[in-house]
């Protein structure tokens, strides 16, 4: 029976871990560790650089005799080049795709946007990794090519109650794979238990960040969790006395999630935001511009993030409350994706994610001028608003109001 998502739960130990110079290891490690079986989901995972890393450590686990299952989306990840289809095939590597497109021009029939965007992994049911990382080397972008600094990216890797329901979520999707055989349903769905009593858990972070601590698992999808992310930060933001930190890949909030942040800078709340800086996607970064001008005359203080891609989906709210996890803050996260965010209440981890935010802000953040902002060229302005009339054309097609 599953659990609802959203809810504390004590007796959990964490590490943060940013980037994929952080989180590969870590991931590589535990998979080297693993006993009995590997369960990874990721919206992208690239060959590319460190990313065969993580390949290897995957093919050596099924080679050793796991069950190793990989499950990745249809829009965001391209059929693995023909070597390690073949070396996967060989290992006995399990390789699901999550709604395969088939054709890009199956993109313009409702529903089509509704993508895996979750970042998890679980091994051997005691481990867990849950972020917004890719299988994607920091220093690589399948569309941009060479990085000229590392992509900005945080994961979680968890011990605790909570790996018991990220396990779950994960073999409920797997078994309503389409590439799933009837015998093979049958043999997870007999075999699943959401705590393995007699498997050990594997080598984990010599330092900690945080010990026994309070957490959730927040989900996202379009039956029973549709809402629980966006209603967290709404929660979290109303509540706070002192200060809000967001950094966000994607940022465009819809009504009620940027009056909350506007109320909160209104009622003396240091409301920060860092933002995506360089352009990545033509409707993202031109449609969340319009959204600047109310923010900024609330007091809420943007910085964009410019030496590389802002990937991070994380946030610190009066330095104990803190999100990591996979859903940005705009209309296809939080209306059409499936997603992942760990909720935690720990002052350590807050502040360990938070020094890191601020120190992000003060070296490599450009604060935008509200004077400035309002005298941006007419030509940006014009492609502000086209990004926003795109995005609200894309939602209408789904059937979504949002903005």
């Amino acid at each position: 029976m599953s659990r609802p998502t959203g809810l504390l739960r004590a007796g959990h130990q964490l590490q943060l871990l940013e980037g994929s110079a952080e989180f590969f290891p870590a991931l590589a490690a535990a998979m080297d560790a693993a006993r009995h079986e590997i369960w990874l989901e990721s919206y992208i995972f690239d060959f590319t650089g460190t990313g065969a890393g993580v390949a290897q450590a995957l093919e050596r686990a099924a080679l050793r005799g796991l069950q190793v299952r990989v499950l990745v989306d249809g829009f965001g990840s391209e059929t693995p080049p023909l070597p390690w289809r073949e070396r996967f095939a060989r290992a006995g590597v399990q390789w699901q795709v999550y709604e395969p497109l088939g054709s890009r021009l199956r993109l313009a029939w409702p529903g089509s946007w509704r993508r895996l965007h979750r970042k998890l992994c679980v091994v051997d049911g005691v481990l867990a990794f849950c972020g917004g990382i890719n299988i994607l080397d920091d220093m690589h972008d399948p569309r941009h090519g060479v990085l000229p600094a590392p992509r900005l990216d945080f994961c979680v890797q968890l011990r605790g109650p909570l790996v018991a329901d990220i396990y779950q979520a994960m073999h409920q999707l797997w078994l309503r794979q389409p590439g799933v055989h009837g015998f093979q349903r049958q043999a997870l769905a007999e075999a699943w238990l959401p705590q393995p009593a007699d498997r050990r858990p594997a080598p984990g972070p010599a330092n900690p960040v945080a010990g026994l601590v309070r957490a959730a698992l927040l989900l996202r999808d379009n039956l029973r969790y549709r809402a629980g992310i966006e209603r967290a930060y709404l929660r979290a933001i109303g509540r706070a006395r002192e200060e809000v930190l967001i950094a966000n890949a994607y940022f465009l909030p819809g009504r009620r999630l940027r009056l909350a942040l506007e109320r909160a800078a209104q009622r003396g709340v240091q409301v920060r935001l860092l933002l995506q800086g360089r352009y990545e996607y033509f409707m993202q970064y031109y449609a969340s511009r319009p959204v600047y001008a109310s923010l900024l005359r609330a007091g809420v203080s943007i910085h964009e993030y410019a030496p590389s891609f802002l990937h991070a989906k994380v946030a610190v709210i009066d330095g104990c409350w803190a999100t990591v996890g996979s859903s940005n803050l705009d209309p296809l996260s939080l209306l059409l994706a499936r997603e992942a965010n760990l909720v935690v209440e720990d002052a350590v981890f807050a502040g360990v994610l938070r020094e890191r935010l601020l120190q992000v802000i003060r070296i490599e953040g450009e604060e935008t001028d509200p004077m400035q902002y309002a005298m941006r060229p007419w030509r940006e302005r014009v492609l502000e608003r086209l990004g926003l009339v795109v995005m609200r054309l894309a939602l209408a097609v789904q059937g979504k109001r949002y903005l």
